[in-house]
């Protein structure tokens, strides 16, 4: 057995790969195709509308880190450019940064409006699974 096969047969048969927990918080840049993709897809998906100027989404942005490692977590939060992305922002009648709109799907969910509060970020996301 060569040294690549010796690897693959480690990798992919240690126990303790196996009990790794799944972790799939994807935080991406907004993307209209990205969206639209996720949407068909039927995906929980969030937008956040997000400013670098702004001390509330610093906030958030380290709340939504720390949730990229919670299994079971499944959903991907577009980072929306809230400074730029005006006629989003008036589809979604978006007034404030640091608001994340959460849909399943086509459907919103729910809105977090300026929470920093891990968990309710965290129930705000849930509502989507």
């Amino acid at each position: 057995m060569n040294a690549r096969t010796f690897f693959m047969k480690i990798l992919f048969t240690s126990p303790l790969l196996c009990a790794l927990p799944v972790f799939a918080l994807e935080i991406l840049p907004y993307e209209p195709a990205r969206l639209q993709t996720l949407q068909q897809q039927g995906k929980p998906v969030a937008l956040d509308f997000h400013a670098d100027w702004c001390s509330t989404c610093k906030l958030q942005d380290k709340a939504l880190n720390q949730l990229k490692t919670e299994p079971g977590l499944d959903i991907t939060v577009l980072r929306v450019d809230y400074d730029k992305e005006k006629d989003l922002r008036k589809t979604h009648k978006i007034r404030y940064q640091s608001t994340i709109v959460v849909f399943k799907g086509d459907k919103e969910t729910g809105r977090i409006l300026g929470d920093t509060e891990l968990d309710k970020i965290r129930a705000g996301l849930k509502g989507a699974l």
